[in-house]
């Protein structure tokens, strides 16, 4: 879908898909899904996974896994020319769509405006919160060592998204809107799939499921669970 694509490309269509950006509050979430790619390392093929939970009940309800061929490379700033495509994919398996979407990654919190949740949430149209373990860009204050403190992180006066402290002890997580999806509902919902662990429940389990299809362990295609699964 982007092999061809140069990064001066890249550059050019995410500043016009970011023109196409939504901030628009969801007046009910009762499913919500995390999305994660996993690879070999020098392969071309993409692992990807999109599970679904109940919300706020965080209970694995469906997933759905496929493989994808791309050779574009990773680099800070263009990880939905890799990744996206692979989620497409995964997407098109699911009759059902989540309410909103969890990535592995950023949204507006992006020198674009566009990272891989915003670019997925365009393409999808759907709504998207971006969930990233590092920071990619702008200026960040670290938060309280306190479970559910957060402190905002700007950009030239610019909000674009939020340090959160899901865990005491552990680095932050950084929350943004992607798509169709506001700031402070962002955070609040990333919140709201706080668990045990440091990475909030969607992309947490998200990430183990596609981890163990990567090694065989589950097979492309969409899965309905009928009990708790033991991995997660």
């Amino acid at each position: 879908m982007y092999d061809h694509y140069s990064f001066e490309d890249a550059t050019a269509y995410q500043i016009e898909l970011a023109k196409q950006i939504k901030f628009q509050p969801l007046d009910k979430i009762e499913s919500i899904a995390g999305a994660d790619i996993s690879f070999n390392k020098d392969s071309s093929t993409m692992y990807a996974g999109i599970v679904i939970l109940s919300y706020p009940g965080m209970v694995l309800k469906s997933f759905a896994l496929a493989t994808y061929e791309t050779n574009f490379p990773y680099k800070p700033g263009f990880l939905g020319f890799k990744e996206v495509p692979a989620l497409l994919k995964v997407w098109e398996l699911i009759n059902n769509k989540p309410d909103v979407v969890v990535l592995d990654g950023n949204g507006i919190l992006h020198p674009r405006r566009m990272g891989v949740a915003s670019h997925f949430g365009i393409l999808a149209h759907q709504s998207t919160i971006g969930c990233a373990k590092s920071l990619l860009y702008g200026e960040n204050h670290v938060p309280e060592n306190k479970k559910f403190s957060f402190t905002e992180i700007n950009s030239h006066g610019e909000i674009l998204g939020f340090a959160l402290r899901t865990k005491i002890n552990c680095a932050p997580v950084y929350a943004s809107a992607g798509h169709l999806i506001t700031a402070e509902q962002s955070l609040d919902i990333l919140k709201n799939c706080v668990g045990n662990y440091r990475i909030p429940e969607p992309t947490r389990m998200a990430h183990n499921i596609v981890n163990d299809f990567r090694i065989g362990k589950l097979k492309a295609g969409f899965h309905e669970v009928q009990a708790p699964l033991t991995l997660f």
